[in-house]
């Protein structure tokens, strides 16, 4: 038979008390981490295709001005990449001037269609414009799963007295799937499931309406100027240049003159009659 001293065993029915309270506590706790580990997970899933969606970026510029616009084409695919992206513009407002950029490894092709009637667009009589752009990918080329890329467009001059245009887009993976963000939002401003990409034009300043001709003089001004001074510098080099070689040659003209041997009377004399012999 045990024997339990008798004080221990007073102690016995107060540490069972205590454990038995303690089990509501873990319980709750439990419930609790469960309850914020769904929370959590229904935030990380519930914000996912906002960072997924095709967008313009920056997503805002002037009206009346030449902009650079940048479709910004994550994939979503766990499995396949994107390889070819369409670009819808506007035809209620139509853009006269549409430039692509080079995008290592994508091909850029633009269709035109006849706008009917013709519209006025500044000064001009607009009877046809671009109306998709469209990259596709080289033979090995792709945008992979968990990556990004960016197709710039130059465009302009974008509209007045709008306060957005939509760009609807279209990307298409190398499994087949397609996936058209071509959405408005919804009557009461929540965001669809494919929005459309948008981008918000904002009253002009004055200083945006600098077009593709403005900017190509600045460009060739500035390229006159780096020129000039690179002129410049080239001049001033070989003026230095020939300073150097000068200085250099007086120099080794004085140090021979300098180590030469004296010549002596009699050494002169002795040259004479060798001569005459």
């Amino acid at each position: 038979m045990s024997h339990v001293p008798a004080r221990r065993r007073a102690l016995r029915p107060d540490t069972a008390t205590v454990l038995s309270d303690a089990a509501p506590i873990r319980r709750h706790a439990q419930r609790l981490a469960t309850v914020l580990s769904l929370a959590a997970t229904a935030t990380v899933l519930g914000a996912a295709p906002a960072f997924a969606h095709v967008t313009a970026q920056p997503g805002d510029a002037a009206q009346g001005s030449y902009s650079v616009v940048s479709l910004r084409v994550p994939n979503e695919s766990d499995t396949a990449g994107t390889v070819k992206l369409e670009v819808t513009l506007p035809a209620d407002h139509p853009l006269s001037s549409v430039r692509t950029t080079p995008v290592p490894g994508w091909t850029a092709t633009m269709t035109k269609a006849a706008l009917t009637p013709p519209v006025q667009v500044g000064e001009r009589t607009v009877s046809e414009a671009v109306r998709t752009v469209t990259w596709t990918a080289n033979p090995g080329t792709r945008i992979g799963p968990g990556e990004f890329l960016e197709f710039p467009l130059s465009v302009g001059p974008l509209p007045t007295g709008v306060e957005e245009i939509a760009l609807p887009a279209v990307q298409t993976y190398d499994d087949g799937e397609v996936v058209a963000w071509d959405q408005p939002m919804n009557p009461d401003g929540s965001e669809p499931e494919r929005p459309a990409p948008t981008l918000t034009l904002t009253p002009a300043t004055g200083a945006e309406h600098a077009g593709p001709t403005d900017t190509t003089a600045q460009e060739l001004r500035a390229a006159d100027n780096t020129d000039s001074t690179a002129r410049w510098l080239a001049g001033a080099g070989l003026l230095v240049g020939a300073l150097g070689l000068g200085v250099g040659g007086g120099a080794v003209l004085r140090t021979r003159r300098a180590t030469a041997p004296e010549r002596t009377p009699e050494a002169s004399e002795r040259e004479r009659s060798e001569a005459r012999q």
